[in-house]
This record gives structure tokens, C-alpha cells and sequence, in this order.
């Protein structure tokens, strides 16, 4: 599931100072994953997407929710529970606390940033389960130095949504930098082309975008990973296609509420 997520976010990236206009408090996405299963697409999961604010002593944070969950019917053959958060200046998105706990067949992981603007360093804290059950877990520290406009996985997919793409000509292409994994991983994405698909929420007008990951093997094929965001002021991701290591699968919007535009 962690691969459907950085999916999401491996799309475009600017040097550009950007003002969100395109979701607020309260905005609440949910979305099916469907998996090719003996050559069939099978819904598997529900993903949602939430945003709501938080009132700290120095200001206003979003908190930007992201979970993915498999269906109770699905528990027994690959059981998913994860959880990805990120706190952001809610006008800049600038992410300031990320925290990814992820629960997958059995396997579990937790990982923590703290974003040291000052200083420019990530503190991060990696968790692990023990081998031994009864040692619990295991933890790591590390304190990582990060390039300018780095962001999570979450921040960024959510600050995509503030760029004015509608500049950008057919076949544009770009990259940018996503802290993954205690690693700054390059990526790029290219305007493929404008597209009206029918969604959950009707027929839409998409900015069709292709997405490349350098250094990595987790995407497989050229242009086989898709994404669909709305062309309009929102710019809600509501469709996405995918092939990775271990497999392929789609992600599909079910309901939108609480947008901003």
C-alpha cells in the first residue's frame, strides 16, 4: 500500500513560491484500490484522505491524514493498516511533523520527522518490531540534512494541488525531491495530455500526468503509472493506474466532501 501512496505524490514539483487555494479544513476524500488478482482487478482497500486544523502555541497547523485499510473480507489474505499524517502551514503547506506508521501482513513500522528549518535537518526516529517478540521494538535516530523545497510524501501530494498546472503545455516535464524512507528520492512527472474520464463524482476534466522515479525500482514500464487530477481549482486526484515490482492495480475516488472550491 505504501507504493499506492507514493504514487500519488510523484507528479510534479516547483521552485515557486505557491499559495494554497485548492482545499481547506474539513475537506474528507475517499478512494477503492483495486488490485489485479489472477488477472482480475479486485477492490481490495478503501483509502481516505482528510484534512483538519490544529491550534498550536506558536499558530495554525493542518494536519493532512491520509489511511489505508483493507476490506474485512481481504484481512485474512494480506491485512493492511496504515497510517500516514503531516503537519503544514496550512497556506504554504510546508510540512513541520511527519509521521508514517504502516501495518502490513505483519509487518510494522513507524517513522517520525521533525523538519529543523533553522538548521535545515530532518531529526528522524525509525521503529521497527523486534524479531524477538518479547524485546518488543527497536529504535533508530537519525539526523538527515535536506535540499530546499524537500518535502514528506503527504505534504507534497497535497501541495501538487496548489501549483497552476493549467500553465503548463502538453508534454512539460519536471522534478522534484521526496523525503521516503530516511531518503531524498528524485522524481519527475510529465503533462501527458487534458482528459475527460467519468469518476464517482461525474464526468471530469483531467490533467493526465505520467510519472518517472529515478534510482529506484518500485515503478516498472514507461508511462504504465498514471494519474488523473481535476482540472479545475480543487485539482482532486481521482483516478490513478499503477505497475510496480509485485504487481498492478488502479486507485478510484468514491466521494468527495468538503471541498474548497
Amino acid at each position: 500500500m505504501k507504493h499506492l501512496l507514493l504514487l500519488f505524490t510523484l507528479i510534479l514539483s516547483t521552485q515557486a513560491f505557491s499559495q494554497n487555494n485548492a482545499f481547506t479544513f474539513g475537506e474528507d476524500l475517499i478512494f477503492s484500490a483495486s488490485y489485479n488478482m489472477s488477472g482480475v482487478l479486485t477492490e481490495v482497500a478503501q483509502v481516505k484522505m482528510e484534512t483538519s486544523k490544529l491550534n498550536t502555541n506558536s499558530g495554525e497547523l493542518m494536519r493532512l491524514k491520509v489511511t489505508a485499510t483493507t476490506y474485512s473480507s481481504f484481512d485474512s489474505y494480506f491485512k493492511i493498516r496504515d497510517l500516514y499524517e503531516s503537519y503544514v502551514n496550512p497556506k504554504t503547506i510546508k510540512p513541520y511533523l511527519y509521521n508514517r506508521e504502516i501495518d502490513e501482513g505483519g509487518h510494522y513500522k513507524f517513522v517520525k520527522y521533525n523538519f529543523d528549518y533553522s538548521s535545515r535537518t530532518v531529526k528522524a526516529l525509525l521503529r521497527k518490531k523486534s524479531k524477538n517478540f518479547e524485546s518488543g521494538f527497536w529504535d533508530q535516530n537519525f539526523n538527515n540534512s535536506f535540499s530546499n523545497n524537500t518535502r514528506d510524501i503527504i505534504s507534497t501530494l497535497y501541495y501538487l494541488r496548489t501549483l497552476d498546472i493549467k500553465k503548463a503545455p502538453i508534454g512539460a516535464s519536471d522534478t522534484f525531491i521526496v523525503l521516503f524512507d530516511n531518503k531524498e528520492v528524485k522524481c519527475s512527472f510529465k503533462l501527458l495530455a487534458k482528459e475527460t474520464i467519468n469518476t464517482a463524482l461525474g464526468s471530469k476534466l483531467c490533467y493526465k500526468l505520467a510519472i518517472n522515479v529515478s534510482g529506484t525500482s518500485i515503478f516498472k514500464g514507461n508511462n504504465d503509472n498514471l494519474i488523473w487530477l481535476t482540472a479545475d481549482e480543487n485539482k482532486i486526484p481521482v483516478y490513478a493506474k499503477f505497475k510496480i515490482a509485485v504487481g498492478n492495480g488502479e486507485l478510484k475516488i468514491k466521494s468527495a466532501n468538503g471541498l474548497k472550491n
